[in-house]
């Protein structure tokens, strides 16, 4: 929901709200990480195979709204993977509820991730990437449980679910 906090935050930011699929998405004009990633294509590839909501935050930076996705209440055994390369990026056992509206863990798988600073908005953060491709899946704040400390705050729309068979 557009309100007042929303509109003044995003021209202090310089960010947009853009409308697509039914969903509201904050998107800042971000780029994707640099640097060599194993799988690369061009915007238009990106665009044929991904969805428009998972384009604009893979690909753009976007965030969906809070509360938004089905993945913030899958509680099932299982691997989250990335959206844009089916990359396994976060277990379940490291899944928490956060409260926050968005699939929150406490760490990502080894090697999965890369991160880097986002300074768009007045307080910097660590943006979170897919080491794969370099799709965007959201920040990591130092306010998580143990054991790490650590909110790995993502955007359901930038991940897949494959339950483990137990």
């Amino acid at each position: 929901m557009i309100n007042r906090r929303t509109i003044l935050l995003g021209g202090a930011a310089g960010a947009v709200i853009v409308a697509g699929g039914g969903l509201l998405f904050w998107r800042t004009s971000g780029d994707i990480p640099e640097g060599s990633f194993e799988i690369t294509r061009s915007e238009e590839e990106w665009r044929d195979i991904l969805t428009e909501e998972e384009f604009a935050v893979l690909r753009e930076e976007a965030t969906e709204p809070p509360f938004s996705s089905p993945l913030n209440a899958e509680t099932r055994e299982g691997i989250f993977t990335c959206a844009g390369c089916g990359q396994d990026v976060y277990s379940s056992r490291t899944k928490f509820k956060s409260g926050t509206g968005w699939p929150s863990f406490t760490d990502n798988l080894p090697g999965a991730v890369g991160t880097k600073p986002d300074r768009k908005l007045i307080v910097e953060r660590t943006e979170v990437h897919c080491s794969r491709c370099g799709g965007h899946l959201g920040h990591i704040f130092d306010d998580g449980p143990p054991p790490t400390g650590k909110r790995h705050c993502l955007n359901g729309v930038a991940l897949d679910f494959r339950p483990q068979e137990v």
